[in-house]
């Protein structure tokens, strides 16, 4: 682990070296662009082993959405024709939408079902 943390600290300087260096408009077989590539491969490689990112639950989704759209969970509980309290259930994980909630809430937070559905 000791060596993949080097290289990885390693390719995080480098890629903070190369990003001025390399335009869109260079050719991708130009070598810095090469070398960018393979930095930020081992950069996403010790990342995804390391740290990985997982998928939010759907009390986390609802949550992190009601917080972007700067929406309180009485209006979203209003929007969805359900109680203040319900929404609050389902923010904290102590239930799960139905389908038909669970529809709306897509519709009105703007969340792909796909998303919703964790695939």
């Amino acid at each position: 682990m000791k060596d993949e943390k080097i290289r990885y600290e390693y390719a995080l300087r480098r890629i903070e070296e190369l990003l001025p260096l390399v335009g869109d408009d260079m050719p991708a077989d130009n070598p810095l662009a090469v070398e960018l590539s393979i930095v930020s491969d081992i950069v996403v490689d010790y990342e995804k082993k390391y740290y990985p990112i997982e998928k939010p639950t759907t009390a986390q989704l609802i949550q992190l959405t009601l917080e972007e759209k700067g929406m309180t969970q009485k209006e979203l509980a209003s929007a969805i024709g359900v109680s203040p309290s319900r929404v609050n259930d389902y923010v904290t994980g102590r239930a799960e939408p139905t389908l038909r909630v669970a529809r709306l809430l897509c519709t009105v937070l703007g969340i792909a079902p796909s998303i919703m559905m964790g695939l």
